[in-house]
């Protein structure tokens, strides 16, 4: 019985002892380096964890990060150290506690960098991305500035849904993100012309009670200086006032700019007079104010006036700088005046300013104008000198004003010089120079060039494709242009109005006006058609002899209130001067100024070239007093060849 007793005891003992050891079970690896890892960051021993850092997993870094993530400059050491030997990416997790720690020390830059890094690199959604932030978030972090940074960061990687679903999900969290993210969104949307969508969000933004602040009037005079709204913008000026929001000297500039950019120069003027007076002396005005305000005035020919406003704002102590006089450079340029654009470029040299690529281009643009090609080489070798290198667009002009000046060979040796340094990086020159050649009827030339697109491992845009679609069908080729349709739908691209309307154009002119009504029909059914895509349809029947059709048609376009044009109602006159019917002819002409549309040069031409043939001298002249007195300009040639001898006939007759 003893002996029993005892054997009890001792197999008591070993279950004890069983338990106890299922207790302290033995450590794993990732427990050991993970405790190993933090021992070491408490003792700041950066050597030893540099040398660890190839064998840490995600797991651990992962738990690391957690284990630390109220000692942010720990968390970011750490995330610096082995970020370039681990590609730590690997674990959203860790990277939104780094994240947390980057806003949280307000390095918002590199905060902005990771999560788009995040969503460009990795994949991440911003949802995705927002979910960890939350999972992962506390007291120690300071979540709302994070999530302002999420945001900023979509709209800034252009993802404008993405933003917009992050704010959503962060209401249905109980979170409200501050109206800087909200300002930093629509700011967005306007940027990118989603007026509507801006007005959308701004209107919800305020249901939730959020309050404006400057920046937020600010986007409202933006938005509205953008749909040409003037008085409404203003409007937007007076509630600031009215709420004691004193608006600052980008408010007035804004409003300036909105005013020159519709032709209010007058109430431009009269806002940077009124600036301090109207911020309660807080704001006056600064070199970008006189800047809107000397662009307003060249972009409507008044240079001179444009250069008064630098000498009044030098008198001011405001320093010009080089885009005040690049404007002043590109208004004397555009009128003609060369002279005087380089005494201001002079007058620029003495500020200490030294002309930008833009000034370069503006004058070179304008020497090719005027046919001085000699000239624009002149300057161009002069930028070269001065170290200022050619752009794109110096690029461009200078293919562009050798094909103007008819020297395509020299247009297309420069091209192939630039390409070889490889300086083309788009298809932006190239479009130039193909747009050329096919309008010289020279389309394997065109063809040519966009092979040696391809070799050069560029890619041809939808510019490229539509220019070589108009470059066939107007050579008569409608086989291949429908080829390279074809060749567009295969890269994926999506063909636009103006390529279905080459098409449209070759298909009436090679007589097949039905397949062409087809077309249209299908364009129709999406709304993508225009005055032009109704234009060639009419000229169609009329090529093809179709005169009821022709006339329901613009009968059609008038119902519908498509705007019917001067090219309307010139492929009408032609057509009725084709058939002899010269007293319809004239009644359309009469019919389009009542209209309030001014007949052009060439209804002058078309109408009275066929009255001569038809009429006599009298009528002839007695059309074409009716034309000029009604504002019509008319044809030179026309004039002599016609109208001039008519005169001279009539003056014998009665002699």
């Amino acid at each position: 019985m003893v002996l029993s007793l005892f054997r009890l005891q001792r197999r008591n003992l070993f279950v004890r002892t069983l338990h106890l050891g299922q207790q302290f079970t033995t450590p794993n690896t990732e427990d050991i380096l993970f405790k190993a890892v933090c021992v070491n960051l408490r003792e700041k021993k950066w050597k030893f964890l540099d040398q660890m850092s190839s064998t840490l997993t995600n797991s651990v870094i992962y738990r690391v990060f957690r284990e630390f993530r109220s000692s942010h400059h720990v968390v970011l050491e750490l995330y610096k150290r082995i970020s370039a030997s681990k590609n730590v990416l690997n674990s959203l997790e860790s990277c939104c506690i780094v994240i947390h720690s980057l806003v949280s020390c307000k390095n918002y830059d590199d905060a902005l960098f990771l999560i788009k890094e995040l969503m460009i690199s990795r994949g991440y959604s911003p949802l995705d991305i927002l979910q960890v932030l939350l999972d992962t978030c506390d007291n120690s972090f300071a979540c709302n500035a994070v999530f302002d940074a999420l945001i900023r960061a979509c709209t800034e990687f252009g993802a404008s849904d993405g933003a917009y679903s992050v704010i959503k999900k962060l209401r249905v969290e109980g979170y409200f993100v501050s109206i800087h993210a909200w300002n930093n969104f629509m700011n967005h949307l306007v940027k990118v012309n989603d007026v509507c969508r801006f007005w959308l969000m701004y209107n919800e933004m305020v249901s939730y009670g959020y309050s404006e602040n400057v920046y937020t009037f600010n986007l409202l005079v933006y938005a509205l200086c953008k749909e040409c709204k003037l008085l409404e913008a203003i409007s937007v000026l007076y509630k600031m006032l009215k709420c004691g929001i004193v608006p600052n000297v980008v408010t007035f500039n804004m409003l300036v700019d909105g005013a020159c950019r519709i032709g209010e120069l007058d109430m431009a003027l009269k806002l940077v007079r009124n600036i301090t007076i109207m911020s309660w002396g807080c704001v006056i005005p600064n070199t970008i104010t006189y800047n809107c305000l000397i662009n307003g005035y060249c972009k409507l020919g008044s240079v001179a006036i444009g250069e008064q406003f630098l000498d009044e704002m030098i008198e001011m102590g405001l320093e010009p700088n080089i885009r005040t006089y690049a404007t002043l450079v590109d208004g004397y340029s555009r009128n003609g005046m060369l002279e005087e654009a380089f005494r201001i470029c002079n007058a620029m040299v003495e500020k200490g300013l030294m002309p930008n690529s833009v000034v370069y281009n503006t004058v070179i643009h304008q020497l090719y104008i005027e046919g001085d090609v000699d000239g624009a080489y002149s300057l161009l070798s002069d930028m070269i000198e001065k170290y200022i290198s050619p752009d794109k667009f110096t690029h461009s002009i200078l293919e562009k004003g050798l094909c103007r000046n008819g020297r395509v060979k020299e247009a297309l040796s420069y091209h192939k010089s630039i390409a070889e340094k490889n300086l083309v990086e788009d298809a932006f020159s190239h479009n130039i120079l193909i747009d050329y050649l096919c309008k010289s009827q020279n389309t394997l030339g065109a063809q040519q060039l966009v092979c040696s697109m391809f070799v050069r491992g560029l890619i041809p845009d939808l510019i490229t494709y539509g220019t070589m679609i108009d470059g066939y069908c107007k050579e008569g080729n409608i086989n291949r242009a429908f080829e390279v349709y074809d060749d567009i739908i295969k890269v994926k691209k999506n063909p636009n109005l103006v390529v279905y309307n080459s098409i449209l154009d070759g298909l009436c002119k090679e007589v097949s006006v039905d397949v062409a009504e087809l077309l249209v029909e299908e364009l129709k059914e999406t709304s993508l058609y225009d005055v032009i895509t109704c234009n060639t349809l009419l000229n169609g029947y009329c090529i093809s002899g179709k005169i009821d059709k022709a006339l329901h048609l613009f009968l059609k376009m008038r119902k519908e209130r498509i705007s019917v044009n001067e090219v309307t109602y010139n492929i009408l006159i032609n057509f009725m001067c084709k058939l002899g019917l010269i007293q319809h002819a004239k009644e359309l002409m009469c019919l389009m100024i009542t209209q309030g549309i001014l007949p052009d040069c060439i209804s002058y031409t078309t109408l009275l070239t066929s009255m001569n043939k038809e009429r006599s001298a009298e009528e002839v002249v007695e059309l074409h007093d009716y034309m000029v007195l009604r504002g019509v300009i008319p044809d030179g040639e026309t004039y002599r060849t016609i109208v001039d001898p008519r005169i001279k006939q009539i003056g014998f007759d009665f002699d």
